[in-house]
């Protein structure tokens, strides 16, 4: 249904009397007045508008039947129609001899401009019904199954194909929410233009969500490939609305309904393992971080604390963290000991050392996989 609201119709009054110049009123589908270029006539009856509106065709009202007319003024009515429905109606004061041709001028303009307000009336719900659609896909047990399923096949959405979820947060807490949500609204934009097709919501004031599709093969390497290349596209596309820092993070690609709140969660839980291992990082990928990311899960219960036993004791006979350090800076050199020792800046013999009092204080074998691994898994613990 075309609404006629008082807004919109001052906004076709202001921008018809700058090409015309004559009075013109914009009354609804009650012959109200809507917008004039007379405010003190704003909320009245217009006589000639309601006959437009009984008649369905243009009124013209000269001098001689104003006298007729209470409050009436010479000029013509004219209805407005915008897509086959009759809306209101656009009125040109003045002789009808003089205003006649503007007056079509006047119906064609106003008519324009309501049939624009309705596009973006149409594609304003089709925006909203798209982010609620994701709003409910990353919240599991919101909404019944069934009727994902039917909201998505309204949408196009097939969920035989593997979707990533892929999560914007804006790291500055020191700016507020509106200015946060305009910021993640100009992004939207962004990404919407190139990608009209995409599935994306601001599901909070910081935080905007996209599920792209992911193609690629089912190996690992070909979806690390496809995820990053995928997350690399998505922040060039946002970029220039960026004004303030954030992180850019993929979760795991699943096909299914189910596998979009996974997703979500493992994309969530990839920014944090990420960060918190480069404060630096910007784009942060599931796949470059699936061993952390899995085990991060196992942070609550009797199996954490078991494993963050060897480091607790560490921690004791540790003052000066430097074995700490040089167990991190180990494993994130993969174990290399030449490596490692150039990034901690010490001779490859104290980081023999290092790591022999490490196995001593934890009671691990570091040459042995199993000792390494759960050395490895406490540490992404924390």
């Amino acid at each position: 249904m075309v609404l006629l609201e008082r807004a919109l119709a001052q906004e076709i009054v202001e921008r018809t009397m700058k090409i015309v110049p004559f009075n013109v009123n914009v009354m609804d589908v009650n012959g109200v007045i809507l917008g004039s270029g007379s405010p003190e006539r704003l909320g009245e009856l217009h006589a000639g508008a309601r006959q437009a509106l009984a008649l369905s065709r243009t009124v013209e009202v000269d001098a001689a039947v104003t006298r007729g007319l209470e409050g009436a003024k010479p000029g013509v009515n004219i209805p407005l129609t915008v897509r086959g429905q009759l809306c209101g109606v656009v009125g040109v004061s003045g002789a009808p001899d003089e205003v006649r041709q503007v007056g079509e001028l006047v119906r064609v303009m106003a008519e324009m401009i309501l049939e624009q307000a309705q596009l973006l009336r149409e594609l304003q719900h089709e925006k909203r019904y798209r982010e609620e659609f994701v709003d409910q896909l990353i919240s599991p047990g919101a909404t019944s199954r069934t009727d994902l399923e039917r909201w998505g096949g309204r949408l196009g959405v097939d969920f035989r194909e593997r979707r990533a979820a892929v999560v914007l947060e804006l790291l500055d807490e020191t700016i507020g929410p509106d200015c946060a949500m305009a910021e993640l609204q100009r992004c939207q934009q962004h990404l919407t233009a190139s990608e009209p097709a995409l599935l994306i919501s601001a599901v909070s004031p910081r935080e905007l969500v996209m599920l792209p599709v992911v193609a690629g093969g089912d190996d690992a390497a070909g979806l690390a490939v496809a995820a990053k290349t995928l997350l690399l596209a998505l922040e060039a596309a946002m970029r220039p609305a960026l004004q303030t820092p954030a992180v850019v993070s993929i979760g795991v690609a699943l096909p299914g309904i189910d596998g979009i709140p996974l997703s979500y969660q493992c994309a969530k839980r990839t920014a944090r393992v990420g960060r918190a291992r480069d404060k630096s990082g910007r784009l942060i990928s599931y796949y470059d971080l699936s061993f952390p990311v899995l085990l991060s899960g196992l942070g609550a219960g009797w199996q954490a604390e078991q494993l963050r036993r060897p480091l607790d004791r560490l921690a004791v006979a540790d003052g000066r963290g430097s074995l700490r350090a040089t167990l991190v800076a180990w494993f994130m050199q993969d174990c290399l000991a030449e490596r490692a020792a150039r990034q901690l800046g010490i001779h490859r013999n104290t980081l023999d050392y290092r790591l022999r009092r490490i196995g001593e204080i934890t009671g691990l074998d570091l040459a042995r996989i199993d000792d390494r691994l759960m050395l490895y898994a406490a540490l992404q613990l924390e």
